[in-house]
């Protein structure tokens, strides 16, 4: 008999749908939604269900301001569609009712639009078969950490291995993680990572703070790792590894300005990988780029660890359409000044 229910964030619940799961990544917990909720926000996981298959996806709801509408949308990172097994896998009668009975959801709470970003190693296009619209964007690189690490290495660009070998062996760096417990070191780190979204010009959202940090360090969730690269007793870099039953995520890194010509974050990374595959688990998910490319210098450092790349999508969904255009052309928005926005009602 199919079933569709619908979690709020804080039914203890999610955790036990997430954790059944085939694969799934932090991104996709409710710890993660608490700590990414902003004020007016609500967050759900829709969920269908057919004999033992489940399949959920994770979303915000939003409103849209200065009307009586609302928009759903991904948290940030790489979320989308989780499932019981393979999502391709699953009976196409059960992703249908999925579809009916979320579309009805929308038309009935006035969502106009949904956004998702999807997670570039789970498989999740299968769900979105004439079922709104796929963009792929950028490319992203992980290791796979089911390969001995001798061969994992020898995936690395030699420059990298190269410095990797000099920051250990001439330079005196090295690695060490920083306890949940040592607010010294969080504290540390954050300065640290502020510094390099101040170098990058990172926009406010991306200034986080000492509790959000802690947050993660601490969730029941997932697991997460701090790990730093140590000079002369000096903290000059650190990052923030997440791992879940299958996957390590590279989350959020900065470097101190003085050693960034040493890139002491590679030694981070080297580290990272070994302990994930100790672990167990299957990849080392970096991430991508701005642009996907050998142009992109974000994509060309972490290239250098593998050239295992992923393909990252979005999906957009326009629920009421002729709502959608109203909502559009209120605000005056040259559409081909934003292509690739969504919703587009929501560019400035």
């Amino acid at each position: 008999m199919n079933n569709f229910k619908i979690l709020s964030v804080d039914d203890p619940n999610w955790k036990a749908y997430i954790k059944t799961s085939w694969r799934y990544d932090f991104h996709h917990t409710s710890c993660f939604h608490h700590i990414e909720k902003k004020k007016g926000e609500e967050i759900f996981l829709f969920i269908a269900e057919y004999k033992t298959d489940f399949l959920a996806l994770p979303l915000v709801i939003r409103k849209i301001p200065t009307t009586n509408y609302f928009d759903a949308t991904s948290v940030y990172g790489y979320a989308g569609p989780i499932a019981s097994k393979e999502i391709a896998a699953l009976p196409p009668k059960l992703i249908q009712f999925f579809q009916d009975n979320f579309l009805a959801y929308c038309q009935q709470h006035k969502i106009i639009s949904v956004f998702s970003r999807l997670h570039p190693i789970i498989e999740q296009k299968h769900f979105f078969q004439y079922f709104g619209e796929l963009i792929d964007l950028n490319k992203t690189v992980a290791i796979d950490l089911k390969l001995p690490v001798d061969e994992q290495r020898r995936a690395f660009r030699k420059s990298t291995k190269s410095e990797i070998n000099q920051l250990k062996k001439k330079k005196g760096y090295s690695v060490k993680k920083i306890d949940a417990d040592d607010d010294y070191g969080i504290t540390q780190f954050v300065e640290i990572y502020h510094e390099t979204m101040q170098k990058v010009g990172a926009n406010d959202y991306y200034f986080f703070g000492f509790d959000y940090f802690k947050s993660l360090l601490v969730n029941d969730c997932f697991s997460c790792d701090l790990l730093v690269a140590m000079k002369d007793e000096i903290m000059t870099a650190g990052a923030i590894f997440t791992r879940t039953a299958t996957l390590m995520q590279y989350h959020l890194a900065g470097t101190k300005e003085e050693y960034a010509y040493d890139t002491p974050m590679k030694l981070i990374l080297d580290e990272a990988r070994l302990l994930g595959t100790e672990l167990g688990l299957e990849y080392f998910h970096l991430g991508g780029g701005v642009g996907g490319s050998d142009d992109d210098s974000l994509f060309r450092f972490k290239s250098g660890f593998s050239k295992n790349f992923f393909q990252f999508s979005v999906w957009n969904l326009i629920v009421n359409k002729e709502i959608y255009n109203e909502l559009v052309e209120a605000k005056h928005i040259n559409a081909s000044a934003h292509l690739n926005f969504f919703p587009l009602y929501r560019a400035k």
